[in-house]
């Protein structure tokens, strides 16, 4: 059986991460960190370590013209560093333009508001992120 799905949505100051089951049937907003270098990858083990991962999606952040927008370089960097800590796991990019405007109106349409819409929101983008990369048949 193939393992599940970790969804990351990385930032400069907030991680979110997202995760889907091996069967692709149950998919869920997990948590938002603030670590950043080692520590997030230290607690990237932790949630591996939790459940079975095979794939890391990680957003990546686009321009309007579907080129390589000013945080990629950064973002293809904490990918690399997921290769390298994490070998058996494969590393996907997917567009993650307007995930986090979904994740808002997600988030609004819940009832959360104000500072717990703030503290889940990057959360919330990788659920979405991964949603619209499931729905897209699992591209590579």
């Amino acid at each position: 059986m193939r393992g599940g799905v970790l969804s990351i949505d990385h930032g400069t100051k907030r991680t979110g991460f997202a995760v889907v089951d091996p069967l692709r049937i149950a998919s869920r907003p997990l948590e938002t960190v603030t670590a950043t270098g080692e520590a997030l990858y230290t607690h990237m083990r932790k949630l591996c370590d939790e459940r079975s991962i095979a794939i890391f999606l990680v957003g990546l952040p686009l321009d309007a013209q579907g080129k390589d927008g000013g945080r990629a370089a950064e973002v293809r960097a904490f990918a690399e560093g997921l290769r390298t800590r994490f070998p058996a796991v494969e590393v996907v990019f997917h567009d993650e333009r307007l995930t986090s405007k979904e994740a808002d109106v997600r988030l609004v349409e819940a009832g959360h508001t104000g500072r717990d819409r703030k503290e889940r929101r990057d959360a919330w983008a990788a659920l979405v992120l991964l949603q619209d990369w499931l729905e897209s048949g699992e591209p590579r």
